[in-house]
């Protein structure tokens, strides 16, 4: 089971696109963070849903959020994934799935699945969506409460 809204979002490093290692505590620090997980890099619906992300980014970005996408490819993977579709947020390698697991980022408990979580900035769940066939919500239900968020 994912976890749920007002539950603390673990913290976790996993390396980016470039190999570099990042923190979701120091992203949380500046910014809210919309996680989303996905379950494989150049597929249709995850090529699609970065798409997404990637045409709505600067309306993320001014509302004051960081975007951060999650599966298990490699580094590799994700730097060609990032490069091919000119994504301008990070993608994390998470290899070996324990921060899937840690969010119950999963359908059935075992499939990798598709799911999106609004984190405030004192690590606070503050809105989660799954839905592996249900794209375009990811999106507008994340930019929505982001815009809640930091208006008030």
């Amino acid at each position: 089971m994912s976890l749920q809204v007002g539950e603390t979002a673990p913290d976790f490093t996993l390396p980016d696109q470039s190999g570099a290692p990042v923190t979701l505590s120091e992203k949380l620090a500046d910014r809210v963070v919309v996680l989303y997980f996905y379950p494989k890099d150049n597929t249709r619906g995850c090529t699609a849903e970065a798409c997404s992300f990637r045409d709505n980014y600067e309306c993320f970005s001014d509302a004051g959020a960081e975007v951060i996408g999650i599966s298990s490819d490699s580094v590799e993977s994700h730097e060609k994934f990032a490069g091919r579709h000119e994504l301008p947020f990070i993608l994390l390698s998470d290899k070996d799935r324990a921060v899937r697991k840690q969010y119950g980022a999963t359908t059935l408990g075992v499939v990798p699945g598709r799911i999106t979580f609004v984190i405030d900035r004192d690590g606070v769940i503050r809105h989660t969506f799954s839905s592996m066939a249900n794209i375009g919500p990811h999106v507008e239900e994340a930019l929505r409460v982001v815009r809640e968020l930091t208006a008030a």
